[in-house]
């Protein structure tokens, strides 16, 4: 192989053709060691461990874990510190009627995703004060302070607060769903990115043949013309089939460099894509066989669980049944209970230690609430259309993979028996040139014949790779990471 790019190099330079650093690079660098074919393998490990757009799908796992926390915030207990005076007018001391009385409240306020709250602290007295209940305390001016709510029908468990968290300890799975529709996708586009720098070379390898044949044979023609053996015009045919067979060798130059420049978006390396080297091209692998219908149909089953779209589909529809149990919730009457001191410094100088509440309410449309659980129960049933159609969709992408490998199979049999017999043809054709039998004219058909039929049988090889990989990507296989450290994002770091 590095004998064959110093070859396509110097041809190049001679004929003075521009080509691209990178093959200038690969072959100074292959003057010592013969490089290492580069895998498919190896391109979609290094996608795994370094694609710009598959780390930053990782931080999606940092917005779940933000969300989670902001939905945390709420339940988070509070300490409270609180001051309360006021002056007043006394109707039980004659002689001093205008008072100043308060208290000095310290207490913790908790609440519980299940619509609770409760408090627990201590209060002091200022002024003079009656404390009727749970008095402690030099002179009995403290008190303890214990008190809360609860929401006994509308609110009991399911709650905003609560729905809230709820939803946002979906934000993680569905991190991991979007982070695993990332890497499919760009999965798929480097295996058919792969296979088609593969089939760039190849075919440009097969032009710089016919073109170096073109050339051999012009020299040959050129002699004979001059010395008389064959007609002036022979001679022009031959330099006319160089420079056609120099255009499409150029072209195919192109072709490569385009291929080889947008492999390099999938390998990067320290932030930068990679173009990789003319050395590292691999041959063709020996065709898979395709799998047994047992094995295609248990592979669809199992990517009914495993394909993302499948299960983004899940998890909208379990948020939508959060949002709808708690439309339903919404439906039911207030009925709240809560136990606390008294806030007001009046009525707590004055003898008032705790109050006590039931209250009810009773909306008389409830148009609101019925009108979100409308909304969530035709989302939920378009949902169940999505799940049901995304399953059918799993099927034909299988399918599809199936019959592309079957039909692509079957071409790269039929191209290979028609390229045997082109070269067939190609040999005898040349041997007639030998005899006198033929002209050159028929000799360069028989030769263009055999390159297009190699060419095809270049193209079916390749789009046989590509099949197996859509395969890949039907069934999911290319869902879980393969290196778990690789979407994860560098650390931010809180700025003062």
């Amino acid at each position: 192989m590095g004998r064959m790019v110093k070859f396509i190099v110097s041809a190049l330079l001679s004929l003075g053709v521009c080509i691209s650093p990178a093959l200038a690079a690969e072959e100074g660098s292959s003057k010592h060691l013969p490089a290492i074919p580069l895998s498919l393998d190896e391109v979609l490990a290094w996608v795994d461990r370094s694609h710009p757009l598959l780390m930053g799908a990782g931080t999606e796992k940092i917005v779940a874990r933000g969300r989670l926390m902001r939905a945390l915030g709420a339940f988070e207990p509070s300490l409270v510190n609180d001051t309360e005076m006021e002056r007043f007018i006394s109707s039980t001391d004659p002689s001093q009627r205008v008072q100043t009385g308060g208290f000095n409240d310290t207490f913790v306020d908790m609440r519980h995703p299940s619509g609770a709250r409760a408090l627990a602290g201590i209060r002091k007295s200022i002024g003079s004060a009656k404390i009727p209940d749970l008095a402690f305390g030099p002179d009995d001016q403290m008190q303890l302070l214990l008190g809360g709510s609860i929401p006994l029908l509308r609110g009991l468990m399911i709650n905003a607060e609560n729905a809230e968290l709820q939803r946002s300890e979906l934000a993680d799975p569905r991190a991991d769903v979007q982070i695993a529709q990332t890497r499919q996708d760009l999965f798929l586009g480097a295996a058919h990115q792969y296979w088609d720098w593969v089939m760039a070379w190849k075919i440009a390898e097969v032009s710089r043949r016919a073109y170096k044949v073109a050339e051999e044979r012009q020299k040959q023609i050129d002699q004979r013309a001059k010395a008389g053996a064959v007609a002036p015009l022979d001679a022009v045919e031959a330099s006319q089939e160089v420079q056609r067979r120099r255009e499409a060798f150029i072209a195919a130059t192109r072709f490569v460099e385009q291929e080889q420049y947008k492999l390099s978006m999938f390998l990067w390396e320290r932030g930068e894509p990679v173009v990789p080297g003319a050395g590292r091209v691999p041959e063709f692998p020996k065709q898979a066989e395709v799998p047994p219908r047992e094995t295609v149909q248990a592979d669809k089953v199992s990517a009914k669980a495993v394909r993302p779209e499948i299960r983004a589909v899940d998890i909208e529809a379990k948020m939508n049944n959060i949002d709808l149990e708690l439309a339903k919730n919404s439906l039911l009457p207030s009925l709240d209970a809560s136990a606390e001191p008294a806030r007001n410094p009046e009525k707590f100088v004055l003898g008032l230690g705790y109050k006590f509440g039931l209250e009810f309410r009773m909306p008389f449309l409830q148009r609101r609430a019925k009108g979100e659980v409308l909304e969530a129960q035709g989302k939920a049933d378009r949902l169940v259309l999505t799940q049901r159609f995304r399953e059918q969709q799993v099927i034909v992408d299988v399918d599809n993979a199936i019959s592309a490998m079957e039909r692509a199979r079957e071409r790269t049999a039929a191209a290979l028996q028609s390229l045997q017999l082109a070269k067939t043809l190609e040999d005898g054709e040349r041997f007639r040139l030998t005899m006198g039998a033929t002209s050159v004219l028929f000799v360069n058909l028989r030769e263009r014949n055999a390159v297009d039929s190699e060419n095809q049988w270049i193209r079916a090889q390749a789009d046989f790779q590509k099949a197996l990989a859509l395969y890949q990507w039907s069934i999911g296989a290319w869902s879980k990471s393969t290196n778990p450290t690789a979407t994860v994002p560098v650390n931010y770091r809180l700025t003062p």
